[in-house]
């Protein structure tokens, strides 16, 4: 009964909203900044017969994002960033030596279906959303510091988008938002396969949103 009532709830406060955030056919646009901050633990790789774990940095760049309403409260956004750059270790799992190191750029376009609340009277008249999509991550501009042929496989996997508008006039407002990307790549060194490396970050941001 208690799970029945809360199911009940939630469909009910679904369906009072008083008024939509925003109208099926506007438009979007989001600048600002993001931080791609890898998981901890990035995978293991063999190279010449010897297993390295792998440590990958996180990096800061800017960002910007355009987003279609298609209906009313639910849009489309294509997320977009100049190149992020990370540096990478490889260590000896059994002392943490650093054996070898590296750096990539990558570019991680992220399709995402959202959807934004409102009428919920809620603190400061902000607005959360919720999102799920695709990212596209290629990887390029591959060095180590052995002189090495590094080369990184392109990765797609699911992206999930959490986040709040916070209005400050009636076509603008400031976000903060969070991301999740299943990034992994296939890396191989001097055309000898290595293994994956994991890095499935969390991605943190802030941006001004325009409506038109």
């Amino acid at each position: 009964m208690k799970l029945q009532s809360l199911v009940l709830a939630a469909a009910t406060a679904l369906t009072m909203t008083t008024a939509f955030a925003v109208p099926a056919g506007t438009w979007s646009v989001a600048a600002g900044a993001h931080y791609v901050d890898p998981k901890s633990d990035n995978g293991t790789v063999n190279v010449g017969g010897a297993d390295y774990s792998v440590d990958v940095d996180g990096d800061v760049r800017p960002t910007i994002s355009g987003e279609y309403f298609i209906a009313n409260n639910v849009g489309v956004e294509l997320l977009a960033a100049i190149p992020f750059h990370h540096d990478f270790d490889l260590k000896d799992p059994t002392d943490d030596t650093v054996v070898l190191t590296g750096k990539t750029q990558h570019l991680p376009p992220t399709l995402s279906l959202q959807y934004h609340f409102d009428g919920y009277n809620m603190p400061m008249n902000i607005k959360p959303f919720v999102g799920v999509g695709v990212n596209y991550t290629t990887f390029f501009k591959e060095r180590v510091s052995n002189g090495g042929d590094l080369e990184l496989d392109d990765s797609v996997g699911v992206a999930g988008h959490i986040g709040v508008d916070i209005p400050f006039a009636d076509t603008e407002a400031f976000r903060i938002d969070a991301r999740y990307m299943d990034i992994k790549t296939d890396a191989s060194l001097n055309g000898d396969d290595l293994g994956e490396i994991d890095i499935s970050p969390w991605v943190y941001g802030v941006a001004f949103v325009k409506q038109f």
